[in-house]
């Protein structure tokens, strides 16, 4: 399955090929104050690969905070963040908004929620390798 997604104003889009094809998709809604005040709900297919497009790198702010292990990229025309990204080892994984999603069917989506809270940084990192996304290409 080939999704693609993208800010409001497109600035920053990406497509992500899902493989093998998704009987439902995770849709994990982080319980972090940024996330909760952005309405992040996060997903990724650690078998899947992602390509980033983005317009005008200048309209993209990377912002991290906390353990400064994940930068999220906010688009700074429409405030939207579509992708985030960590890198680990020399290679870059990562998630991206299913708010961003432009040709899926809401019925896809399983929702729930999670807490990374107390969670030591060397255990997140290796969380991330196995569940996050670990093909991604950003292009002009």
């Amino acid at each position: 399955m080939l999704i693609a997604g993208q800010c409001h104003c497109g600035n920053i889009s990406f497509s992500l090929r899902w493989e093998p094809e998704p009987a439902h998709i995770p849709a994990r809604a982080c319980t972090c104050s940024f996330c909760r005040k952005h309405g992040g709900v996060w997903t990724s297919c650690p078998t899947g690969a992602l390509q980033v497009r983005v317009a005008d790198a200048g309209a993209v702010r990377r912002y991290a905070f906390g353990t400064r292990t994940a930068v999220f990229h906010v688009c700074r025309e429409c405030g939207v963040v579509p992708v985030v990204t960590s890198e680990i080892g020399g290679r870059t994984y990562a998630v991206v908004s299913v708010h961003a999603f432009e040709n899926v069917a809401p019925g896809l989506l399983q929702q729930g929620e999670v807490s990374f809270e107390g969670e030591a940084v060397e255990d997140r990192l290796a969380r991330r390798q196995r569940n996050w996304i670990p093909d991604v290409r950003f292009v002009s």
